[in-house]
């Protein structure tokens, strides 16, 4: 998943998204309202850390814009304002969460994982092709049963591709949902990558359509109302 990170404080600012990073995430680092509103009309986000209390703007400000945009993935207030007023009125604004600093970031990934099933329909914490079972929260992938171990880069690719089932993803916009700003990207990574993961849970799982991108077709039963 990429994140969008709005926070103005350049220490706490750097922590979060260097132990974002080491737990697989791409994140975007902005110390800005504007910034902020700008990248996430340029790029595509499953997730905005954001501040309230942002140098140019008011958080809540951004919030709102950011609801009233195109943008439908899951946001985070991350705030050192903990009176219930400023709770009530960011959930009331459309955050999915409201979080106190100082945070643990165990506890911020896990309601990250939360907001994001909320804000992709999802309620459970596994997913499920055929018989490949993907449990989100500890980001363990099984197939028939048995464990198999991916790379972070892989899961990533995997679990973005079984969220869109049914729908063909360029190579671009794979990048965009594994790598952040100023992270040097192979021309060949995501064929790599692909290549890795059909030789770890079978050649038929992705699909390639030719000069477009990759896909993971929707089981038989949800093909258009076809047989089970």
């Amino acid at each position: 998943m990429r994140i969008l990170l709005a926070e103005d404080d350049p220490q706490l600012g750097r922590a979060t998204q260097i132990g974002l990073e080491q737990g697989g995430y791409a994140v975007d680092w902005v110390r800005s309202g504007d910034s902020a509103l700008t990248a996430a009309r340029l790029h595509q986000y499953g997730c905005v850390l954001l501040d309230l209390g942002l140098p140019d703007r008011d958080g809540m400000s951004v919030l709102a814009a950011l609801r009233a945009s195109a943008y439908e993935g899951a946001i985070l207030i991350v705030t050192a304002r903990d009176q219930i007023p400023d709770r009530i009125a960011g959930l009331d604004g459309g955050a999915d969460d409201f979080i106190i600093k100082p945070f643990d970031l165990d506890e911020l990934t896990a309601r990250i994982r939360s907001a994001a099933r909320r804000a992709s329909g999802r309620s459970r914490t596994t997913l499920s092709h055929g018989d490949i079972v993907i449990d989100v929260a500890d980001r363990h992938v099984r197939k028939g049963g048995i464990d198999v171990p991916l790379t972070l880069r892989e899961y990533s690719i995997l679990l973005t591709l079984i969220e869109n089932r049914g729908r063909i993803l360029s190579r671009l916009q794979l990048e965009e949902s594994l790598y952040g700003w100023g992270e040097e990207v192979e021309s060949n990574a995501i064929q790599v990558h692909i290549h890795h993961l059909r030789k770890k849970l079978g050649r038929t799982l992705i699909r390639t359509v030719h000069a477009i991108g990759y896909c993971i077709d929707k089981p038989l039963d949800q093909q258009g109302g076809a047989a089970a």
